[in-house]
């Protein structure tokens, strides 16, 4: 029997995906593609090992959500990721003056999205009991 989906068992996988995201990339400076633009680096094994991972990670999440959400929950999920960040600019409580704070948002945002996506059959089968099955070749 699958273990109970709770509030934190999404919080893990928002985590995860997070960390994914600000390893690839992230204003700080502190990430893959920072490491790789900065002048006098020479790519060797240890930075092929890690952009190996980093792309093994972003299939497995990426077919993950795209097959637990299709195009249309991509798009959906995007466009009110995109409301919401309006709404609170809109607010006031974020500000397009601060394009470092906006690059925060978008990867946190897409972070989420990824962890809804792997986190889709639990949800849906929270709300609406329907239990999501993968096709199986015999």
């Amino acid at each position: 029997m699958a273990r109970s989906f709770s509030i934190g068992s999404f919080i893990v996988r928002w985590l995860f995906a997070s960390a994914l995201v600000f390893a690839t990339y992230n204003p700080s400076g502190y990430s893959y593609v920072s490491v790789l633009l900065e002048k006098g680096t020479e790519f060797g094994p240890v930075l092929g090992l890690a952009g190996i991972v980093l792309i093994i990670a972003w299939v497995i999440y990426l077919r993950a959500t795209f097959l637990a959400l299709g195009w249309l929950g991509v798009i959906l999920g995007t466009a009110f990721s995109a409301c919401f960040v309006w709404l609170l600019i809109d607010l006031g409580w974020l500000s397009l003056d601060s394009p470092g704070a906006m690059e925060y948002v978008v990867l946190l945002v897409l972070s989420f999205i990824l962890a809804v996506g792997m986190s889709w059959s639990h949800i849906r089968r929270r709300i609406s009991g329907q239990v999501g099955v993968d096709e199986l070749e015999h």
